[in-house]
Protein backbone atom coordinates (compact mmCIF):
# COMPACT_ATOMS: atom_id res chain seq x y z
CA UNK A 1 0.00 0.00 0.00
CA UNK A 2 2.85 2.40 0.77
CA UNK A 3 4.36 1.82 -2.67
CA UNK A 4 1.01 2.35 -4.36
CA UNK A 5 0.37 5.50 -2.34
CA UNK A 6 3.80 6.75 -3.40
CA UNK A 7 2.95 6.09 -7.04
CA UNK A 8 -0.26 8.13 -6.80
CA UNK A 9 1.61 10.93 -5.03
CA UNK A 10 4.31 11.03 -7.71
CA UNK A 11 1.75 11.13 -10.50
CA UNK A 12 -0.06 13.91 -8.65
CA UNK A 13 3.17 15.89 -8.34
CA UNK A 14 3.73 15.60 -12.10
CA UNK A 15 0.21 16.77 -12.85
CA UNK A 16 0.03 19.51 -10.21
CA UNK A 17 1.09 22.35 -12.56
CA UNK A 18 -1.90 21.56 -14.79
CA UNK A 19 -4.57 20.48 -12.31
CA UNK A 20 -3.49 22.22 -9.10
CA UNK A 21 -5.63 21.06 -6.13
CA UNK A 22 -7.26 18.32 -8.22
CA UNK A 23 -3.91 16.82 -9.29
CA UNK A 24 -4.43 13.62 -7.26
CA UNK A 25 -7.82 13.11 -8.93
CA UNK A 26 -6.18 13.60 -12.32
CA UNK A 27 -3.48 11.10 -11.26
CA UNK A 28 -6.18 8.49 -10.57
CA UNK A 29 -7.70 9.08 -14.00
CA UNK A 30 -4.25 8.70 -15.57
CA UNK A 31 -3.56 5.56 -13.53
CA UNK A 32 -6.87 4.09 -14.70
CA UNK A 33 -6.02 4.86 -18.32
CA UNK A 34 -2.64 3.12 -17.92
CA UNK A 35 -4.33 0.03 -16.44
CA UNK A 36 -6.83 -0.07 -19.30
CA UNK A 37 -4.02 0.37 -21.82
CA UNK A 38 -2.20 -2.65 -20.35
CA UNK A 39 -5.39 -4.73 -20.50
CA UNK A 40 -6.29 -3.58 -24.03
CA UNK A 41 -4.60 -6.55 -25.81
CA UNK A 42 -6.86 -8.88 -23.83
CA UNK A 43 -9.86 -6.76 -24.77
CA UNK A 44 -8.93 -7.16 -28.42
CA UNK A 45 -8.65 -10.92 -27.92
CA UNK A 46 -12.08 -10.89 -26.25
CA UNK A 47 -13.50 -9.06 -29.26
CA UNK A 48 -12.09 -11.73 -31.57
CA UNK A 49 -13.64 -14.35 -29.30
CA UNK A 50 -17.04 -12.68 -29.50
CA UNK A 51 -16.90 -12.62 -33.29
CA UNK A 52 -15.98 -16.31 -33.25
CA UNK A 53 -18.92 -17.07 -30.96
CA UNK A 54 -21.23 -15.16 -33.27
CA UNK A 55 -20.02 -17.26 -36.20
CA UNK A 56 -21.00 -20.41 -34.28
CA UNK A 57 -24.60 -19.33 -33.73
CA UNK A 58 -26.06 -21.02 -36.85
CA UNK A 59 -24.47 -24.32 -35.80
CA UNK A 60 -25.78 -23.88 -32.26
CA UNK A 61 -29.24 -23.31 -33.75
CA UNK A 62 -28.94 -26.66 -35.53
CA UNK A 63 -27.94 -28.36 -32.28
CA UNK A 64 -30.89 -26.75 -30.55
CA UNK A 65 -33.29 -28.25 -33.08
CA UNK A 66 -31.57 -31.63 -32.94
CA UNK A 67 -31.60 -31.89 -29.14
CA UNK A 68 -34.69 -29.81 -28.32
CA UNK A 69 -36.09 -32.62 -26.18
CA UNK A 70 -32.85 -33.29 -24.30
CA UNK A 71 -31.54 -30.12 -22.58
CA UNK A 72 -28.60 -31.93 -20.98
CA UNK A 73 -27.44 -33.34 -24.31
CA UNK A 74 -27.85 -29.89 -25.86
CA UNK A 75 -25.70 -28.34 -23.15
CA UNK A 76 -22.94 -30.89 -23.68
CA UNK A 77 -23.12 -30.54 -27.47
CA UNK A 78 -22.79 -26.76 -27.28
CA UNK A 79 -19.82 -27.00 -24.91
CA UNK A 80 -18.18 -29.60 -27.16
CA UNK A 81 -18.65 -27.30 -30.16
CA UNK A 82 -16.97 -24.42 -28.34
CA UNK A 83 -14.11 -26.69 -27.29
CA UNK A 84 -13.66 -28.08 -30.80
CA UNK A 85 -13.53 -24.60 -32.33
CA UNK A 86 -11.32 -23.33 -29.46
CA UNK A 87 -13.85 -20.64 -28.55
CA UNK A 88 -14.44 -19.85 -24.89
CA UNK A 89 -17.95 -18.67 -23.94
CA UNK A 90 -16.37 -16.70 -21.06
CA UNK A 91 -13.39 -15.10 -22.84
CA UNK A 92 -14.82 -11.61 -22.45
CA UNK A 93 -14.68 -11.80 -18.64
CA UNK A 94 -10.88 -11.85 -18.28
CA UNK A 95 -10.19 -8.13 -19.00
CA UNK A 96 -12.67 -7.14 -16.30
CA UNK A 97 -11.27 -9.59 -13.76
CA UNK A 98 -7.72 -8.28 -14.25
CA UNK A 99 -8.87 -4.75 -13.41
CA UNK A 100 -10.32 -5.70 -10.04
CA UNK A 101 -6.99 -5.58 -8.13
CA UNK A 102 -6.41 -1.96 -9.22
CA UNK A 103 -9.93 -0.98 -8.14
CA UNK A 104 -9.59 -2.67 -4.73
CA UNK A 105 -6.19 -1.04 -4.20
CA UNK A 106 -7.73 2.39 -4.71
CA UNK A 107 -10.73 1.48 -2.56
CA UNK A 108 -8.54 0.31 0.31
CA UNK A 109 -6.04 3.17 -0.04
CA UNK A 110 -8.73 5.85 0.19
CA UNK A 111 -10.63 4.03 2.95
CA UNK A 112 -7.60 3.86 5.28
CA UNK A 113 -6.64 6.65 7.66
CA UNK A 114 -3.05 5.39 7.82
CA UNK A 115 -0.61 3.95 5.28
CA UNK A 116 2.58 2.23 6.44
CA UNK A 117 1.92 3.38 10.00
CA UNK A 118 1.69 7.05 9.03
CA UNK A 119 -1.24 9.37 8.36
CA UNK A 120 -2.71 8.89 4.88
CA UNK A 121 -1.97 12.25 3.27
CA UNK A 122 -3.88 11.29 0.14
CA UNK A 123 -7.13 11.76 2.06
CA UNK A 124 -6.44 15.50 2.05
CA UNK A 125 -6.67 15.67 -1.74
CA UNK A 126 -9.86 16.72 -3.50
CA UNK A 127 -11.67 16.76 -6.81
CA UNK A 128 -12.76 20.39 -6.80
CA UNK A 129 -14.65 20.59 -3.47
CA UNK A 130 -15.09 16.85 -2.85
CA UNK A 131 -12.45 14.98 -0.79
CA UNK A 132 -11.20 11.84 -2.54
CA UNK A 133 -11.75 9.73 0.57
CA UNK A 134 -15.39 10.78 1.02
CA UNK A 135 -18.53 9.11 -0.32
CA UNK A 136 -21.74 10.55 -1.73
CA UNK A 137 -23.41 10.34 1.68
CA UNK A 138 -20.66 12.62 3.04
CA UNK A 139 -21.34 15.12 0.25
CA UNK A 140 -25.05 15.04 1.06
CA UNK A 141 -24.31 15.64 4.73
CA UNK A 142 -21.97 18.56 4.12
CA UNK A 143 -24.05 20.57 1.66
CA UNK A 144 -26.79 18.50 0.12
CA UNK A 145 -27.32 17.41 -3.45
CA UNK A 146 -26.50 20.86 -4.84
CA UNK A 147 -23.71 21.69 -2.44
CA UNK A 148 -20.15 22.11 -3.69
CA UNK A 149 -19.25 18.45 -3.15
CA UNK A 150 -22.70 17.25 -4.21
CA UNK A 151 -22.30 18.92 -7.60
CA UNK A 152 -19.12 16.91 -8.19
CA UNK A 153 -21.11 13.72 -7.71
CA UNK A 154 -23.92 14.98 -9.92
CA UNK A 155 -21.36 15.49 -12.67
CA UNK A 156 -20.11 11.92 -12.23
CA UNK A 157 -23.66 10.56 -12.24
CA UNK A 158 -24.38 12.40 -15.50
CA UNK A 159 -21.29 10.87 -17.12
CA UNK A 160 -22.11 7.38 -15.85
CA UNK A 161 -25.76 7.72 -16.88
CA UNK A 162 -24.79 8.80 -20.39
CA UNK A 163 -22.33 5.91 -20.77
CA UNK A 164 -24.84 3.42 -19.33
CA UNK A 165 -27.53 4.59 -21.76
CA UNK A 166 -25.10 4.27 -24.67
CA UNK A 167 -24.16 0.74 -23.55
CA UNK A 168 -27.80 -0.22 -23.03
CA UNK A 169 -28.82 0.83 -26.52
CA UNK A 170 -25.77 -0.78 -28.08
CA UNK A 171 -26.28 -4.07 -26.23
CA UNK A 172 -29.98 -4.21 -27.16
CA UNK A 173 -29.14 -3.50 -30.80
CA UNK A 174 -26.43 -6.18 -30.85
CA UNK A 175 -28.70 -8.77 -29.26
CA UNK A 176 -31.53 -7.96 -31.68
CA UNK A 177 -29.18 -8.26 -34.66
CA UNK A 178 -27.68 -11.57 -33.53
CA UNK A 179 -30.95 -13.28 -32.61
CA UNK A 180 -32.21 -13.89 -36.20
CA UNK A 181 -28.84 -15.26 -37.30
CA UNK A 182 -28.81 -17.61 -34.33
CA UNK A 183 -32.32 -18.84 -34.98
CA UNK A 184 -33.18 -17.95 -31.40
CA UNK A 185 -30.40 -20.24 -30.11
CA UNK A 186 -28.32 -19.50 -27.06
CA UNK A 187 -26.04 -21.31 -24.70
CA UNK A 188 -28.35 -23.19 -22.30
CA UNK A 189 -28.72 -21.53 -18.92
CA UNK A 190 -27.64 -18.10 -20.13
CA UNK A 191 -31.07 -16.86 -21.19
CA UNK A 192 -31.73 -14.94 -17.97
CA UNK A 193 -28.23 -13.46 -18.05
CA UNK A 194 -28.71 -12.30 -21.64
CA UNK A 195 -32.00 -10.61 -20.76
CA UNK A 196 -30.40 -8.87 -17.78
CA UNK A 197 -27.14 -7.90 -19.51
CA UNK A 198 -28.31 -4.59 -21.08
CA UNK A 199 -29.07 -3.18 -17.62
CA UNK A 200 -25.70 -3.99 -16.00
CA UNK A 201 -24.12 -0.64 -16.86
CA UNK A 202 -26.70 1.21 -14.77
CA UNK A 203 -25.47 -0.54 -11.62
CA UNK A 204 -22.31 1.55 -11.98
CA UNK A 205 -24.38 4.43 -10.60
CA UNK A 206 -24.74 2.55 -7.31
CA UNK A 207 -21.02 1.79 -7.19
CA UNK A 208 -20.12 5.45 -7.72
CA UNK A 209 -22.47 6.45 -4.90
CA UNK A 210 -21.17 4.05 -2.24
CA UNK A 211 -17.37 3.83 -2.75
CA UNK A 212 -14.78 6.50 -1.91
CA UNK A 213 -14.59 9.20 -4.55
CA UNK A 214 -11.12 8.03 -5.65
CA UNK A 215 -12.47 4.56 -6.42
CA UNK A 216 -15.52 6.14 -8.06
CA UNK A 217 -13.19 8.04 -10.40
CA UNK A 218 -11.58 4.74 -11.36
CA UNK A 219 -15.00 3.24 -12.10
CA UNK A 220 -16.18 6.24 -14.14
CA UNK A 221 -12.97 6.43 -16.17
CA UNK A 222 -12.87 2.68 -16.79
CA UNK A 223 -16.54 2.58 -17.77
CA UNK A 224 -16.11 5.42 -20.25
CA UNK A 225 -12.99 3.72 -21.65
CA UNK A 226 -14.96 0.50 -22.09
CA UNK A 227 -17.71 2.28 -24.00
CA UNK A 228 -15.22 3.81 -26.45
CA UNK A 229 -13.28 0.55 -26.70
CA UNK A 230 -16.39 -1.46 -27.50
CA UNK A 231 -17.46 1.07 -30.12
CA UNK A 232 -14.09 0.57 -31.84
CA UNK A 233 -13.70 -3.19 -31.38
CA UNK A 234 -17.34 -4.17 -31.96
CA UNK A 235 -18.44 -1.99 -34.91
Amino acid sequence: MSAFAGLVERLADLLEPLFHASAAAAAIVLFTALVRLLVHPLSRAAARGQRARAALQPRIAELRKKHRKDPERLRKAVLELHEKEKVSPLSGILPGLLQLPAFFLLYHLFSSSTVGGEANELLGHQLFAAPLGDRWVDALGSGGVFGAAGLVYLGLFVVVGAVATFNYRRTKRTMAASAPAAGGAEVPGLGAVSAFAPFLSFFTLITVAVVPLAAALYVVTSTAWSAVERAVLYP
